[in-house]
């Protein structure tokens, strides 16, 4: 479902298109706690990603790619207020932010305002563009697992060639895109006749390969 709903907000909002398989095994149950172990924290640094990302065969190329999707959105203060107040504990903000854009986050985010305020994961957050990119290489990424992307330079060169190619990142964004549609559990599963719930009667259990 997350899949099909994020293909959607790609079309309307500029970006790629790509043939969504059909068939997929979907899990017979929801976890919270297996979620959780796997969503990359706003926290997290480019050796963490890149090692989680390794985890499910996806190359760095797939990771900087796919990190594009938040080429839209917003996200809350609470997860940056320790980069602008106290980054790695040092009681002082993260180097790697703009002085500009961290004036203006310290006014949207400031210490002890309400952390639920969102703001924009980019220039265009209405738009699926390399702007995203863009921005990462003037330091002006939002969450640190963002930025971080721009300070290592193993995931540095790609954030680079998307930042001044937006074909390229969106042929690489797809690919890593279809190769997430592929991932299993290894777990029984089943075909859903409705996407967003697991059937409702007995249907034949299917073991993911």
């Amino acid at each position: 479902m997350k899949f099909f709903v994020l293909f959607i907000v790609l079309d309307q909002s500029g970006g790629p298109d790509w043939d969504v398989k059909l068939g997929r095994v979907d899990s017979l149950t929801a976890s919270q706690e297996d979620s959780n172990n796997i969503m990359p924290s706003p926290r997290a640094n480019a050796s963490l990603l890149m090692d989680l990302f390794e985890r499910f065969n996806l190359s760095v190329r797939d990771m900087v790619a796919l990190s594009g999707s938040h080429s839209i959105g917003q996200a809350r203060c609470f997860s940056i207020v320790f980069r602008l107040y106290n980054q790695s504990g040092s009681g002082r903000p993260d180097p790697a932010i703009e002085t500009r854009y961290r004036e203006k986050l310290d006014k949207l985010c400031p210490l002890g305002g309400d952390e639920n305020v969102t703001g924009d994961l980019d220039a265009t957050p209405a738009t699926f563009d390399n702007r995203y990119f863009k921005d990462l290489v003037a330091g002006r990424g939002f969450l640190n697992s963002d930025q971080t992307l721009y300070t290592f330079p193993e995931t540095r060169k790609y954030v680079t060639l998307f930042s001044k190619n937006q074909q390229a990142f969106f042929r690489a964004f797809v690919e890593g895109m279809i190769k997430m549609g592929d991932l299993q559990s290894g777990r029984p599963g089943e075909i859903r006749s409705n996407c967003r719930m697991a059937n409702s009667r007995p249907v034949r259990v299917l073991m993911e390969s």
